[in-house]
């Protein structure tokens, strides 16, 4: 079995900080993919940042120049930066791989909650 554990979300103030992380743990052959979506308050969930196996990654427009995606081993990094309070939003790690017994898989984390605002 694998499981996802998320961790970093909290209050923070316009302008500020916050890093996520997601440790992925288990029975992993091989991680195809990483990254982390989010959900605000009657929108659908987004796709805000991802990094494949070879390190190439992929952001949400509106997050580019604010945010960084990272990878070690296992587990994925979010740095956010000069966040604002349209980034308010619960913030779910993803990841494809594959596992023991199943084969190919996608999880999602269980949710960290952001919220920005002074």
């Amino acid at each position: 079995q694998v499981q996802l554990v998320e961790s970093g979300g909290g209050l923070v103030q316009p302008g500020g900080s916050l890093r996520l992380s997601c440790a992925a743990s288990g029975n992993i052959f091989s991680i195809y993919a990483m990254g982390w979506y989010r959900q605000a308050p009657g929108k659908q969930r987004e796709l805000v940042a991802a990094i494949t196996s070879g390190g190439n990654t992929n952001y949400a427009d509106s997050v580019k120049g604010r945010f960084t995606i990272s990878r070690d081993k296992n587990t994925v990094y979010l740095q956010m930066n000069s966040l604002k309070p349209e980034d308010t939003a619960v913030y779910y790690c993803n990841v494809e791989a594959v596992v023991a017994t199943t084969g190919y898989v996608r999880l999602w984390g269980q949710g960290t909650l952001v919220t920005v605002s002074s």
